[in-house]
Order: structure tokens, then C-alpha cells, then sequence
């Protein structure tokens, strides 16, 4: 087995895709919020979502152009300085609905980008380990997802407001940088294309730079990746949905206030974080499809404790529940997608990208569109339409691949 390495410069990697974590997850439950401030629909306000998927498009076909001509460490930096900024609009600008829209694309350009970089550093710094070191800088960002809602929560519960949680963000983007200048840390730099399809493989967002690497004619992807594809775009709409429309069902249904409805979003996040290193070990022993379809039933039992609950203990139950299952939806699809992609493994990668980007622009915009015309406890019935859709798309990938595909999950850290 490979052995990790964890010098300062992973560390500092790992810091950095934690913070870009705790924008992602802390966002989703401010949404509501800003519709509120601005008195949107719920159509207009899940057009955030529809900006962060326009950002992660650009972002991933930006950043192997700025990385070849400025060096991986220095576009990293601005990377982190964008966001910075990018927050720091939300904090002092007005939150008028296009400035909250631009201000969210310009964000996820940086961070989108910002993965592209880690996810090479990590792979080139450690090689055959760089699987494992993507994977704890993965459980490093949800350990700051989990906190981030908090956080925010809290601080509107102090009466500071839901902008000076998130402004946190910035202090700790200015301490990680303090920390390397004082430390002389060092992003490694190297190539900045062709990332590692294992690599990519465990990582939330994959490394749309893989879809820059190589040239001339290439082969169609074959059609099981396709269903794989599909299958990541559907699973990732309800995680998107739920982290941008969860807490506003909370606050109506179960009468939460709006400070405790965004810090028990935190119940999702802790749920993924248990499920993803649990469920790392249990893919060494189940099947991947099995392995898929008890993942969506888990996410299907704690939405329906989640959706039907009357109380807040019973709403947190079952989005914890919820988180466990949601945890290995995209390991196991996107490893499957992988598979499925005999010899174009690094396009397979990164054509699977953009599956996000479908996820945060139709889902939520969908379900805003639903709820403005009947409540958004109902249209979160939209959750278990997709989680039976993603079933049967996982059971046309088994009948159409039967035991061809055996796919590696690289989930587990060393």
C-alpha cells in the first residue's frame, strides 16, 4: 500500500480546499435568506445555484490556461484572493439581486479553479498516494462544511447577522496565507493537465482541466458512461437542493428560527462526513452497484423522516440520515463512470465536470419553480422523482454492462 506523507505543503493544500469548503456548504443555507432581503421568488433566489454551475464551468476551463502561464502556487493565491473578495462584496455591498448573482459566479470561477490546482498538487506531490491525500482534503472540506453553518447560525443568533458567519471566511483565508509566508511553504508546481483520473475520481468536484489534456481524434464515450453520467447529475441535484432549500422547509414546517434552521444544516454535512469514511471501507466488500442502490435507499428513509417530521429533533434525525446516504452517491458513480471509459480514463474525468453544472443549475431552479406555486415542503417531493430516477438509471448501467465494468472506489485515506 502507498504511503502518505503529510509535509507542511499538503497541509496547506488541504487548508485550502477546507476553505473553499466552507464557502460551498455554508452558502446553500443563506440562500433563503437572501431571498428574503431581496424578495425573490424561490425560482429567482435558486438562481445562485445556476451561477455557481456557470462559475464551475468557466473556472475549470480557465484554470490549466492560467496554471501553464503563471505556475500553479501563484494562480492558487488569487484564487483565494477572489473568494476573499468575492465575500467580502457579500458582507458590504448591497445585496441587490444582480450583485448577489454576480458576486456568486465570481466565487465559484476561483473555486472551481482552485481544484483544478489542488488536485494536481496533491497528485504530483505524492504520486500513487495522491488517491489518499485528495481523499483527506475531501473529509477536510466537509469537516468545514460542517462547521460553517454553525457558525453563520450562531452569529445571527447573536444578532451580528448571517454576514459576519460567513466574513469569518475571510479572517481564515488571511491566517492560512500568514501561516505559509511565515512558514515558506511552497505549492508544488508541475504539470497542471492530465490529472490522474483516480485522482480526480475522489474529489466533490472532478478536475475539468482532464478535459483539456490530450488532442486529435478521440472515440465517443461509450453509452454505459453516459448512464453513469446521468447518474451523477441526478444524485448531485439532490444534494444541491437540499443544501439550498432544506433550511427554509425547516423554518416553515417545523417552526425553526432562521439562525437555527441554517446551523442544523450542519446535520447533512456530518452525515456525509461519517458516511464517506464508513462507506469507503464498506465499498471494499460490496459491489458498486448494490453499494449505489443502498445509498439511495438510506437518502430515500431519512427524507422521509426529514419531510414527514414534526418536531426538530425528528427533522435532524433525518437529515443526518440523509448525509449518510447522500455521502456515496458520487464516489461510487463517478468511479463507475471511470470504468466504464476503457482508455480515455482522464476524459472520462473530466467530461463528468460538468454533471455539476447541470446539478446546480436545474435542480434548485426547478424546485424553486414548483414551490412558488405550491410551498416548498411540497416540492421537495421532487427528492425521492430523483432518487428513483438515479435508481433506474444505476439498474440500465448494471443490465447494459453485466460484470464488464469493475470499478476501483478511491475513497479511503491512508
Amino acid at each position: 500500500m502507498p504511503r502518505l506523507v503529510r509535509d507542511l505543503p499538503t497541509w496547506l493544500i488541504y487548508l485550502m480546499l477546507a476553505l473553499w469548503g466552507y464557502f460551498n456548504y455554508g452558502f446553500g443555507p443563506v440562500v433563503p435568506l437572501l431571498r428574503d432581503e431581496q424578495g425573490t421568488s424561490a425560482a429567482m433566489a435558486g438562481l445562485h445555484s445556476t451561477a455557481i454551475a456557470a462559475g464551475a464551468v468557466a473556472g475549470g476551463a480557465l484554470y490549466p490556461v492560467l496554471s501553464r502561464r503563471y505556475g500553479r502556487g501563484p494562480v492558487l493565491w488569487v484564487c483565494q484572493a477572489v473568494i476573499a473578495a468575492g465575500v467580502l462584496g457579500f458582507v458590504f455591498l448591497p445585496a441587490l439581486f444582480p450583485v448577489t448573482i454576480a458576486l456568486t459566479a465570481l466565487i465559484a470561477v476561483a473555486g472551481i479553479a482552485a481544484i483544478g490546482g489542488i488536485v494536481s498538487a496533491l497528485s504530483e506531490q505524492h504520486g500513487p498516494a495522491g488517491p489518499a491525500a485528495i481523499s483527506e482534503a475531501n473529509a477536510a472540506a466537509c469537516a468545514a462544511g460542517l462547521i460553517a453553518p454553525l457558525v453563520i447560525g450562531a452569529t445571527m443568533r447573536a444578532g451580528l447577522g448571517w454576514r459576519t458567519g460567513m466574513g469569518v471566511l475571510v479572517l481564515l483565508i488571511a491566517l492560512v496565507a500568514a501561516l505559509a509566508f511565515v512558514k515558506r511553504v511552497r505549492i508544488p508546481s508541475g504539470l497542471t493537465v492530465g490529472v490522474p483520473a483516480e485522482a480526480a475520481a475522489s474529489v466533490d468536484v472532478p478536475a475539468t482541466s482532464a478535459v483539456l489534456g490530450g488532442a486529435g481524434a478521440r472515440p465517443s464515450l461509450p453509452g454505459a458512461y453516459w448512464l453513469a453520467w446521468g447518474m451523477m447529475t441526478v444524485t448531485g441535484a439532490v444534494e444541491v437542493v437540499l443544501s439550498m432549500w432544506a433550511a427554509s422547509v425547516l423554518r416553515d414546517q417545523v417552526g425553526l428560527s432562521a439562525g437555527a434552521a441554517t446551523a442544523v444544516m450542519s446535520a447533512v454535512v456530518g452525515g456525509m462526513f461519517v458516511g464517506r469514511l464508513a462507506g469507503a471501507r464498506i465499498a471494499l466488500r460490496v459491489p458498486s452497484i448494490p453499494l449505489y442502490f443502498g445509498a439511495l435507499a438510506v437518502s430515500l428513509a431519512g427524507f422521509a423522516v426529514f419531510w414527514t417530521a414534526g418536531s426538530a429533533a425528528a427533522a435532524v434525525t433525518g437529515l443526518i440520515v440523509v448525509g449518510l446516504g447522500n455521502a456515496m452517491h458520487y464516489p461510487v458513480a463517478i468511479s463507475l463512470a471511470v470504468a466504464a471509459a476503457p482508455g480515455q480514463a482522464d476524459r472520462a474525468a473530466g467530461v463528468a465536470a460538468y454533471s455539476m453544472a447541470v446539478s446546480f443549475g436545474a435542480g434548485p431552479l426547478l424546485l424553486g419553480l414548483v414551490a412558488d406555486q405550491v410551498g416548498a415542503h411540497t416540492a421537495f417531493l421532487l427528492i425521492p422523482v430523483l432518487i428513483a430516477g438515479a435508481a433506474y438509471l444505476a439498474w440500465r448501467f448494471g443490465h447494459t454492462t453485466g460484470s464488464r465494468v469493475t470499478p476501483v472506489l478511491v475513497t479511503e485515506a491512508a
